[in-house]
């Protein structure tokens, strides 16, 4: 086959951040209480029927799991980040409630950006026009900066991540799960399809590196699987694609190498059920013995009540 020409990215336009106008901010995420709310008595109310049913086996099982000391792992795509929900999930990170995200690269994106000014999710259209959508300096140079420290010492992405804002002391890091995940050792794995993220298309992006650094979270994610048996959980937070994949193949790695991996619950959570997620989380994974629940609704109203039915009923 003749030669192709492979376009050159090193000189991309790259744009100040701080001058990008964002559609979510900190100033509009969501406040947990600092005591949990009683839900007794409306969890009690609930008819015993369908999704009501469901919901609150759901909160029993994520209950059980964490009083057994069982993996509860939480898989989100971004959306839940722009939603504001991030201080529900650093919270049950704090109580040692969630024992593991897995994010996909938005997810990530939007995390870092939030930790270093406050604000993401910017107006793709009207940047896409001039070539600007996605050009942010301070993403694409520090995200793949850490990347490359990744892949360089053997980490993962999203540990690499954390790290990098947590020794920058990035302003809102209060409101990052990837700070989090290091103040409070709890594991977060990225999962990336190259050419999906914002920072791909930075000049710093190195292919290799971001595989590299994907590739030890994927191990790692494969690693917290492995120990869902006997009633674990795991979360699917508005991932459509990416994270059902991972999951099912990490969850093939896991018992191949002859981990029974079957007595665990699985949830899908999403505005729309998607063909991937029930399948390769909630159905096929749970056909030797586990639970598969699924619930549709608006993040920003599923997402707190579910973590505040499960702090009450601790």
């Amino acid at each position: 086959m003749k030669p192709r020409n492979l376009i050159n990215i090193s000189s991309v336009t790259t744009y100040p951040l701080q001058n990008r106008i964002n559609k979510v901010s900190v100033r509009d995420f969501a406040t947990p209480p600092e005591v949990a709310i009683d839900l007794s008595q409306f969890l009690s109310s609930l008819p015993n029927i369908l999704k009501g049913q469901e919901f609150l086996a759901l909160v029993d099982d994520i209950v059980a799991a964490h009083r057994n000391k069982k993996p509860i792992l939480v898989m989100m795509g971004g959306h839940v980040i722009k939603c504001g929900l991030s201080p529900f999930l650093i919270d049950l990170a704090k109580r040692g409630v969630v024992t593991g995200f897995a994010f996909n690269g938005a997810s990530s994106i939007h995390d870092f950006e939030i930790a270093l000014i406050g604000e993401t999710s910017e107006d793709v259209a009207a940047y896409l026009e001039d070539g600007r959508f996605g050009m942010w300096e301070e993403t694409g140079r520090l995200m793949n900066t850490a990347t490359q420290h990744a892949a360089d010492t053997g980490i993962g992405m999203g540990e690499a991540l954390g790290r990098q804002l947590v020794a920058r002391d990035a302003p809102y890091n209060a409101y990052s799960l990837l700070a989090a995940g290091i103040h409070y050792d709890v594991p977060i794995t990225v999962h990336v399809a190259i050419g999906t993220d914002i920072i791909h298309q930075h000049p710093s992006a190195n292919g290799a590196a971001i595989g590299a650094a994907s590739f030890t979270d994927f191990r790692l994610l494969t690693t917290l699987v492995t120990d869902l048996e006997g009633g674990g959980v795991v979360l699917n937070l508005g991932s459509a694609v990416i994270l059902p994949e991972v999951f099912l193949k990490a969850l093939t790695i896991a018992r191949n190498l002859g981990h029974t991996v079957s007595q665990f619950t699985a949830a899908n959570f999403d505005m729309n059920q998607q063909y991937r997620p029930v399948e390769n989380v909630v159905k096929r994974p749970t056909e030797m013995g586990g639970k598969g629940y699924t619930f549709t609704g608006h993040h920003e109203l599923m997402i707190p009540l579910l973590v505040q039915a499960v702090l009450s009923r601790l």
